[in-house]
């Protein structure tokens, strides 16, 4: 039995179209308005939920300077962890209108929690899933007690190795969570597409036996779209409206229109596998008829032996199928027959 899950009343897995997630991140650049504005936009592309990121500066790091918590390089270089979640973190404050509006909007919300008070915050606004990010894949304590909630979860895979795979999935089945889903990641901001290796996700379904998708962080859809054909049942990426805005994840993240591409190319991809069908199929009906087949290129008289210049195989097909063509050679015309008429069995004696 193929692996499924249900967040908010949708069905997750292989036998369903790709559920697609918009990461509104920190995109919001510190504004409420703009937070509301991505969910809006999120609908409108017809991604099936918007997902935010729960934590402070202080739930998720230290307010140091050290040179362990400055970070060297990449899009934050010069920054100190505290200054970046600082900039980035979604205020607590703004989680119940966000909640709201995706509800106005019909479409699903949820988090990542970084700790135990954020799960409780998303608690008390019903969330209907979690997220664990990939660097928190790690963090063991949170794992169960996102579990403990009974909520469906969706763990993401950067940077952990199989065995820590194993020990995330362990802890929330521990935990008490009945419903799991884990994401191929690649947790490079932004993450070349060489290196996804999504031939991992075939792998990750057939070792872990869980519903698995992508949390894509490459420039485009490409990755993403590809990600069904192996078997990817839920789609991340990161949401904003402008990918000039300047803030912390905006670069690599897709605007409404990619979005919207990204939704319909995956669902595409996902309908176009299908399953093993060598029937003929309905939109090549029509033209069987056109195939190649057996016709007479000269008239013949009832008694004349078949030759190879009396027979041809062209289009179209309401002749005899061309495998017939050496079989026919050398047999008597049971009856007339005319120049470009088609060859049938009732011919030939």
């Amino acid at each position: 039995m193929k692996p499924k899950i249900t967040i908010a009343g949708r069905d997750i897995g292989n036998d369903f179209p790709p559920y697609v997630i918009a990461e509104l991140s920190a995109n919001h650049n510190g504004r409420l308005e703009t937070a509301l504005q991505i969910i809006n936009e999120a609908k409108k592309a017809g991604a099936d939920a918007i997902k935010l990121q729960t934590y402070t500066a202080d739930t998720i790091t230290l307010r140091c300077d050290s040179e362990e918590f400055q970070i060297h390089g990449g899009l934050w270089d010069g920054k100190t962890l505290y200054q970046l979640y600082q900039e980035a973190q979604m205020p607590w404050e703004w989680h119940k209108a966000l909640f709201d509006r995706a509800h106005e909007q019909g479409i699903t919300i949820f988090s990542s929690p970084f700790d135990s008070t954020a799960v409780d915050l998303l608690e008390g606004l019903n969330a209907p899933a979690y997220k664990i990010a990939s660097f928190e894949a790690v963090d063991i304590p949170l794992i169960k007690y996102v579990a403990s909630t009974g909520k469906p979860m969706i763990i993401s895979t950067g940077m952990a190795d199989a065995q820590e795979i194993e020990e995330a999935i362990e802890a929330a089945r521990d935990g008490g969570c009945k419903e799991l889903a884990i994401l191929h990641c690649v947790s490079g901001y932004p993450a070349p597409p060489e290196d996804y290796n999504l031939r991992t996700i075939s792998d990750k379904i057939s070792r872990f036996g869980l519903v698995t998708g992508l949390s894509d962080h490459t420039l485009d859809n490409t990755t993403a779209i590809t990600s069904v054909a192996l078997g990817a049942s839920i789609i991340e990426k990161h949401f904003t409206l402008n990918r000039s805005g300047g803030g912390p994840d905006d670069s690599f993240s897709l605007e409404p229109p990619e979005m919207k591409a990204l939704c319909s190319g995956a669902r595409t991809a996902w309908e176009a596998l299908g399953q093993v069908d060598y029937g003929r199929k309905s939109s090549e009906l029509g033209n069987v008829k056109f195939r190649r087949s057996l016709y007479f290129v000269k008239a013949g008289k009832k008694g004349d032996i078949i030759t190879s210049d009396m027979i041809r195989s062209v289009r179209p097909g309401y002749g005899l199928a061309p495998k017939y063509l050496n079989i026919l050679l050398g047999r008597t015309l049971k009856e007339d027959v005319n120049e470009f008429e088609p060859v049938n069995l009732a011919c030939f004696g």
